[in-house]
């Protein structure tokens, strides 16, 4: 093929290219959205999840706590006394 008609041949060829652009575009852009609307729905299930999980896990320490509180008068003398014998152990240590 002869140099001009190539050129002339890739001319039109881009002009083809340049009027068809927005057609070829338009598939494009509704998948692009699509995707958008794809990757927004997974993102809020994810958050709505995390929020449970943390909402769980909050509830699960507020019961601990609460427990903890409620057997106070179980835990800190018995603590306290655990405490003093190991005072009493670790200064005979040091003397002897």
């Amino acid at each position: 093929m002869k140099t001009a008609l190539k050129i002339l041949l890739g001319g039109v060829l881009a002009l083809v290219a340049i009027k068809l652009l927005p057609i070829l575009l338009f598939p494009i852009g509704i998948g692009l959205v699509a995707l958008l609307v794809v990757v927004a729905v997974a993102l809020a299930v994810v958050l709505a999840v995390a929020g449970a999980g943390l909402a769980a896990a909050g509830v699960i320490l507020g019961v601990a706590v609460a427990l903890l509180a409620a057997l106070s008068p179980v835990w800190v003398p018995v603590l306290a006394v655990v405490g003093l014998i190991a005072l009493c152990k670790r200064s005979r240590r040091v003397k002897a």
